[in-house]
C-alpha cells in the first residue's frame, strides 16, 4: 500500500510554502499536494470513517504498523485533499507518542496557513487533526 507524507516532510511543504509568493500559487501547490494522495479504496469510504465537522466529505482511516500509524485519507474536494496531504506530512509513519507531542499548532503557523482558510475549512482542518490525535491517544492507551 502506498502510503502518503513518509516522502515529503513538514519541512518540505514550509520550505516550499515560503517559496511562493502569492496565496493564489500557494494554494495551487496544496492542491498539488493533494493530487499526490493515493486514491482510497472505496470500501473504506464509509460513515465510521467520515470525519464529522467538515464541510467536505472527508474519510480518513488508519492502520498500525510496527508500532507506528498510517493514515488514508480523501475527499470530494480539490483543496481539501491538498489540506489533508498537509497534515499527513505530520503524521504518517509516526508512533502514537510523536503524533501526541508533535506541535501541530506552530506547524500551521509557520504555513500561515488558517487565517488564509475559511472558518468552516479552519474548523474542518481541526476536525482532521482532532481525529488523528484522538486516534494516536487511543492506541498509546493499549500499549
Amino acid at each position: 500500500m502506498k502510503t502518503f507524507g513518509t516522502d515529503i516532510t513538514t519541512d518540505d511543504i514550509v520550505d516550499s510554502l515560503a517559496f511562493f509568493d502569492t496565496w493564489e500559487d500557494r494554494y495551487r501547490y496544496i492542491i498539488d499536494l493533494g493530487k499526490e494522495l493515493p486514491p482510497m479504496e472505496e470500501s473504506l469510504q464509509t460513515e465510521e470513517n467520515q470525519v464529522k465537522g467538515c464541510q467536505s466529505l472527508v474519510w480518513l482511516s488508519e492502520h498500525l504498523e510496527n508500532d507506528r500509524l498510517f493514515f488514508e485519507a480523501d475527499s470530494n474536494s480539490h483543496i481539501v485533499r491538498g489540506l489533508l496531504a498537509v497534515v499527513l506530512a505530520a503524521y504518517n509513519g509516526k508512533s502514537a507518542a510523536e503524533i501526541q507531542s508533535f506541535n501541530i499548532e506552530d506547524y500551521f503557523e509557520q504555513l500561515n496557513l488558517i487565517k488564509h482558510l475559511s472558518p468552516s475549512r479552519g474548523n474542518g482542518l481541526k476536525a482532521m487533526v482532532a481525529r488523528i490525535r484522538d486516534t494516536a491517544s487511543r492506541i498509546a492507551a493499549m500499549a
